[in-house]
């Protein structure tokens, strides 16, 4: 009897040291899955759509999931995958994402032996970048004003024109306005935005610099407040030794890369662009066929990933639909109709 009883308290004992050791895991690896909720549709006759970001619980975006990880419930009833006919649409369909690459070009740089390795960088991150989103290219140099080299598009027919405008522009003032570039930088992504063609719009600021501010047009305070304020992405790209990383992180609030040398240039610009192309495969446009034909339902979407080489992660949103007048005969690859007076986007 004794030994059974030790037996039992072993065993009790192993499994709440397992199950520590698995939350310790979790805490260190970020083994849940965060979804957050931007926008919900619903439509007859009898659509559902939710657009949706998948992030680790480090904040790390999470990519290239397939609808077959998603599981939708309607009210805590698990919704059949063949009844719902669940897939995931492209988000282009809904949703406009647009990048602005503002670039340092004030003296240190343009005058430096490093102009051509940044100007060869920032095109190949531009041409990388805009198979997923819309990217225009901005400099700026010690002038109140940034200087527009090419406004935002999704094509690569201006590679050419993007590459003269660029390796051929001079500043008119060689001190560095870094902090006025940065608000003016996250101004024209909200005009350009504003003419986007879909309601959904997500933003991205990345900014390359070899240094501080200059000028002193702007306080360091009222650029760092735009940057806490916005609700775009904004990533930070440095050079040299003047940069320290610190100083960098202000300004990447969401990433940053640090090129101590010229040789290490591109790469910098590669890693800020591969995180950009994670984030943006990271939201998803789920659809499907809705079994409700009356009143407000709960939706919620529990998803599970497992990353090559480690544990099982899941997670899960919760968000609200009407099903009045829902009935039969529905598409999933409806373009959904989101209204962005209403909802998550409705407070951005």
């Amino acid at each position: 009897m004794l030994a059974a009883m030790s037996l039992a308290r072993s065993i009790s004992l192993a499994a709440t040291c397992a199950i520590a050791l698995l939350m310790v895991l979790c805490t260190t690896t970020g083994c849940a899955l965060k979804l957050t909720p931007i926008q919900t549709a619903s439509d007859k006759p009898s659509n559902v759509a939710v657009y949706f970001k998948v992030e680790t619980g480090k904040g790390e975006p999470v990519a290239n999931l397939s609808a077959d990880q998603f599981e939708i419930y309607e009210d805590d009833a698990l919704v059949s995958v063949l009844e719902s006919q669940q897939t995931i649409l492209n988000p282009e369909v809904a949703a406009s994402h647009y990048t602005l690459l503002l670039i340092d070009m004030s003296a240190s740089v343009v005058d430096s032996d490093d102009a051509d390795k940044v100007t060869e960088a920032a095109l190949l991150f531009t041409s990388t970048v805009e198979e997923n989103t819309k990217v225009a290219i901005y400099a700026f140099d010690g002038e109140a004003d940034i200087h527009k080299i090419s406004d935002f598009t999704g094509s690569g027919a201006t590679a050419d024109a993007r590459a003269n405008s660029l390796g051929n522009f001079s500043p008119k003032d060689k001190s560095t306005n870094l902090n006025g570039a940065i608000i003016q930088g996250l101004e024209v992504l909200d005009a350009g935005l504003e003419k986007a063609d879909n309601p959904l719009r997500i933003g991205t600021l990345v900014v390359f610099t070899d240094g501080t501010d200059r000028a002193a047009r702007v306080t360091e305070s009222d650029m760092l407040r735009a940057v806490n304020e916005t609700p775009y992405d904004v990533f930070a790209i440095g050079l040299g030794a003047e940069m320290s990383e610190s100083d960098l992180r202000k300004i990447g609030r969401d990433g940053t890369a640090l090129a101590t040398n010229s040789d290490e240039i591109q790469a910098a610009f590669e890693t800020i662009g591969q995180r950009i192309e994670q984030l943006t495969r990271s939201y998803y446009l789920l659809s499907y066929c809705s079994p409700s034909r009356a009143q407000q339902h709960t939706v919620t979407i529990k998803a599970k990933h497992t990353p090559e080489g480690g544990r099982e992660a899941t997670g899960r949103l919760e968000t609200q639909f009407d099903a009045e007048g829902f009935t039969k005969g529905c598409d999933p690859n409806q373009k959904p109709k989101f209204d962005i007076t209403k909802g998550d986007m409705a407070a951005e």
